[in-house]
């Protein structure tokens, strides 16, 4: 990426048009960036006929972007955004490596942290890097892209936690376009405070099969606590001390009375598809266990969603 270059000639790829890629891509075409999307050919033909619905508080619209389909892609672009389900990653990195160039920056808003290695093995350390999304969304049935609350928050940085131009052009990118967004000098631990605080949440509502209000309305908020506790303690023995003002905000965010939050996890579960089990817990599982931690509570749940993945696949 070019610092002379202005932020409406940047090309952004959004990879997917799904529930994050879609909304956040769209509010970025909305604001005036050059944004294409790449889509399989059932997405492509929806949006093709009927636009990229955003159903918001912040204010619907009605889009209609540009698409590029798998093996259509001609030239690179300056930023790729990779918002996929984890567990389409890798089918993701081969539709979208033609658009890797020697100047793309790949910005990920993937849960967990093994997409990392996935994306460093396939491309290098150099374009990859870090990115944490805080937003809640959903397609519904008619395809639309519904935004269930009010957050909607981009962070992203060089892993190594330096300043660079190229991020400090991606922040060009993404100011003003009707989200909240913000470079970072600590994106990895970042995005080990978003995974500590999503694998508590999911863990628990999978678990329990509850909403965080249910759950405590149940009596089951000390079993919350206790995951949230292993959790973090997997990322301060992994290098990344998380600190009292994140467990404090944690804690009452996962213990609220009346709370209808729920992670999407938990969403994809009621709908009975699959899960992001082995990104998100399973992965923090097995780190767990490198270290030696005794985490009984995250085995339950990962073990749980493991069962339910391999009915949903036929593989039980």
């Amino acid at each position: 990426m070019s610092l002379s270059q202005a932020p409406e000639r940047a090309r952004v790829l959004v990879v997917g048009a799904g529930a994050t890629g879609g909304y956040f891509g769209g509010r970025l075409a909305q604001a005036g960036r050059d944004v294409t999307f790449l889509v399989r050919s059932a997405r492509a033909e929806q949006l093709r006929s009927g636009g990229l619905h955003l159903v918001s508080p912040h204010g619907d619209v009605v889009l209609n972007p540009q698409l590029v389909q798998p093996g259509a892609i001609a030239s690179s672009y300056d930023v790729v955004i990779l918002a996929v389900k984890a567990y389409s990653l890798e089918a993701a990195i081969a539709d979208f490596a033609p658009a890797i160039g020697p100047d793309t920056v790949i910005v990920p808003f993937l849960n967990g942290m093994h997409h990392l290695d996935a994306l460093t093995k396939h491309f290098g350390e150099t374009p990859v890097l870090g990115g944490v999304c805080i937003v809640s969304t959903t397609v519904d049935e008619q395809g639309r892209i519904v935004q269930l609350a009010g957050l909607q928050r981009l962070v992203y940085g060089e892993r190594d936690g330096t300043a660079s131009a190229r991020v400090a052009e991606l922040d060009r990118v993404m100011q003003g376009a009707g989200f909240e967004a913000a470079s970072s000098r600590a994106i990895l631990r970042d995005m080990w405070q978003k995974w500590v605080m999503l694998a508590s949440l999911g863990a628990a509502n999978c678990l329990l099969r509850g909403t965080i209000g249910e759950i405590e309305a149940a009596g089951g908020a000390a079993i919350v606590l206790a995951l949230l506790d292993e959790c973090y303690s997997v990322a301060d023995a992994s290098g990344y001390p998380l600190g009292n003002e994140f467990l404090s905000t944690t804690t009452a965010l996962l213990t609220a009375k009346g709370s209808p939050t729920a992670s999407s996890m938990y969403r994809d579960l009621q709908a009975n598809k699959p899960v992001e089990v082995d990104q998100i817990l399973g992965d923090m599982l097995a780190r767990a266990r490198h270290v030696a931690l005794d985490v009984p509570l995250l085995a339950a749940a990962t073990t749980q969603l493991s069962i339910y993945q391999g009915r949903l696949s036929g593989e039980n």
